[in-house]
């Protein structure tokens, strides 16, 4: 009876996260970064070349090709649909809730270790691009992983996870190249205290496979160019390195993070601050690894929302460590009751109100979409309601959850996070319905992209146009009953009988499909 139990609790652990997790409607990418890796995966299997990144008939080579192989070999595997196209994210999610549990166990209780992943899992950051088709999650996930084997590495003698601690920063190079050198040295101090690691050949071992990827990879590529591809990689760094469009002031991570951290941000904060006044070795991974990447970050030229994810784990088990602390201060529980039982839910019920009376006739959501993220909001603000100042610890942690996770499932639910550019999705649809278009190729008319607003929208379209064709030069490449996307004006296109206008409206613009007669 006792082993029935324990494994029916095994099972309630890993399903509890299907609904933040699994979507099975219709997704639709948005343009970057996500559509434009699979993009690429699709060339991929479309021309056989699984070495050299394509933008059409050119060669990308400020990046690796690590995660177009993955979703190119998904949907080779699964079947080349966008599901098959999530997968790689959607397994390294996973394992990294796996592995911030796992963490949970060796710092706190074990009994309540499930809080920490479910945190994470509902934190907007970890949430956002876990639904998205991009290196982040998995690069993050190689992180965590890394941060776990470190933890576990106890002696000379854990020679599986010194293996593991060697093996995470090749497969993560692959994935984000030099960014690896980021959490390296945010991990130094805690290093030092690893004095035997760097001395052990199953380092040097799970060092030397978890590049070989990348190895293969340089070696296979070098034969296409004119210098290594090295080179090419350092270039992406100088450019991250300088001022660029992504290039924000220092302090933008002091914001940033609690605003994509949410609604967990001051349960973190105070945890992270607990932790520092704790003299303990743990620290040096929970407190000090996270605060020292986010100086490394800070000082980096270029910052983004998505670069914090790699200690989305660390601050998630923080956020346990603060509210441990919060609602058992006699000094400040009140408070907290207040703010989490009265102030927030009386802020969301408020936003909920402002956008029916201010931005819902702007914003073109459907029933659905509106349905459930109203929803989603009511039942975070009635589940916090219901925190009251005689409750027990386990009791306020399951209410806290509970509101966070009812938002975030019913908003995975509505599409919100999945079919991210469904106006565009339901017009190809109507588009490929045409009968003229069965079974015709459609080209690229590249001379039209011809700055980011074009780029987006031709990535988003190829994507969803079911037999793509070549980039060409220019329409006048195009042969007679050949049909091309362009952004030729219509009075362009009407000064010469040569070209007929199929189909074009605002969705699609500036792209309208041209034939030529």
């Amino acid at each position: 009876m006792i082993e029935r139990n324990n494994n029916s609790n095994k099972l309630l652990k890993i399903f509890i996260f299907f609904p933040v997790i699994f979507y099975f409607g219709k997704r639709s990418y948005i343009a970057f970064d996500e559509g434009f890796y699979a993009l690429q995966a699709r060339w991929i299997l479309e021309k056989g070349n699984w070495t050299i990144p394509l933008w059409w008939d050119k060669y990308v080579l400020d990046r690796t090709i690590g995660l177009q192989v993955l979703i190119a070999k998904s949907q080779e595997i699964f079947g080349e649909n966008i599901f098959s196209a999530y997968l790689p994210t959607t397994i390294a999610a996973i394992l990294m809730l796996f592995l911030t549990y796992k963490l949970h166990e060796e710092f706190f209780e074990k009994r309540y270790a499930i809080f920490s992943p479910l945190i994470l899992s509902t934190t907007y950051l970890w949430f956002d691009y876990s639904h998205l088709a991009t290196q982040d999650i998995i690069y993050s996930c190689l992180v965590t992983l890394g941060v776990f084997a470190l933890v576990k590495i106890k002696s000379k003698n854990n020679k599986f996870y010194i293996f593991v601690f060697g093996i995470w920063i090749g497969l993560a190079f692959m994935m984000k190249t030099f960014l690896v050198a980021v959490p390296i040295a945010a991990l130094t101090p805690y290093l030092f205290t690893k004095k035997n690691l760097l001395a052990s050949k199953f380092f040097w071992i799970g060092l030397l496979i978890g590049f070989y990827p990348f190895f293969l990879w340089a070696y296979n590529i070098n034969s296409y160019l004119d210098q290594n591809i090295i080179f090419y990689l350092f270039g992406k760094l100088n450019i991250l390195s300088n001022e660029n469009n992504f290039t924000n002031p220092f302090y933008y991570y002091f914001w940033n993070i609690p605003l994509t951290f949410l609604p967990w941000s001051i349960f973190s904060i105070i945890g992270l601050i607990w932790n520092i006044s704790q003299n303990k070795k743990e620290n040096l991974i929970l407190t000090y690894f996270p605060l020292i990447l986010i100086l490394i970050m800070s000082i980096f030229s270029t910052k983004t929302q998505y670069y914090p994810l790699q200690i989305a784990s660390i601050l998630s088990l923080n956020s346990y460590t603060g509210i441990i602390f919060l609602f058992g201060s006699k000094k400040y529980k009140s408070l907290v009751v207040f703010i989490t039982s009265k102030l927030i839910p009386l802020l969301t019920i408020s936003l909920v109100i402002s956008y029916f009376i201010f931005f819902k006739e702007n914003l073109n959501f459907t029933l659905k979409e509106n349905t459930f993220m109203i929803l989603g909001l009511i039942s975070f603000a009635m589940a916090w309601s219901f925190i009251r100042h005689d409750i027990t610890i386990k009791k306020v942690f399951i209410i806290l959850i509970i509101g966070p996770y009812l938002l975030t499932s019913l908003l995975l639910q509505s599409g919100l996070f999945t079919d991210r550019s469904r106006e565009l999705r339901e017009t190809m649809e109507y588009l490929s319905s045409f009968d003229i278009l069965k079974n015709q190729i459609i080209k690229v008319d590249k001379s039209s992209i011809k700055n980011e607003k074009s780029q987006s929208k031709i990535i988003r379209i190829s994507l969803l146009t079911p037999n793509l064709g070549e980039g060409i030069d220019s329409i006048k490449k195009m042969n007679s009953a050949d049909f091309a996307w362009s952004t030729l004006s219509s009075k362009e296109l009407k000064e010469t009988d040569s070209y007929q206008i199929i189909y074009e409206n605002k969705i699609l613009y500036p792209w309208k499909l041209v034939r030529k007669n």
